[in-house]
């Protein structure tokens, strides 16, 4: 794994812990500037948000939210683009869950897109 991968992997790495552990504020030295998300819903394409704030302030609710459940399945790296394959959980049945992956870019040490997309 080059330099830019081992960068790319640790800041995944910790945003995606920041949602696991519920700790919203650590989000806030991750998301660069220009960051675009592209959330899972509404089908078929997903709700847009464009700039730092707007992203961070998306994010930050989700992670904040304690009644959901993230767990990595896999995080991968290379370059200055990541993949997060998780599982998310909102109850204890098997329908109160889904799985889905985060495509991220990676530049200059931050978060500046984030793609989402969920198994339907």
């Amino acid at each position: 794994m080059n330099t830019n991968s081992e960068v790319t992997r640790e800041i995944i790495e910790r945003f995606h812990a920041a949602f696991e552990a519920h700790r919203a504020d650590e989000l806030d030295g991750l998301i660069g500037e220009g960051c675009v998300l592209e959330n899972t819903a509404p089908a078929p394409d997903g709700a847009r948000y464009d700039g730092r704030e707007a992203c961070l302030d998306f994010w930050k609710g989700i992670a904040s939210s304690a009644n959901l459940v993230f767990e990595a399945e896999e995080i991968w790296a290379s370059e200055d683009r990541g993949i997060i394959r998780w599982k998310l959980s909102w109850g204890e049945n098997e329908t109160e869950r889904v799985r889905g992956v985060n495509i991220i870019r990676v530049r200059g040490g931050k978060i500046v897109e984030g793609l989402g997309y969920v198994k339907g």
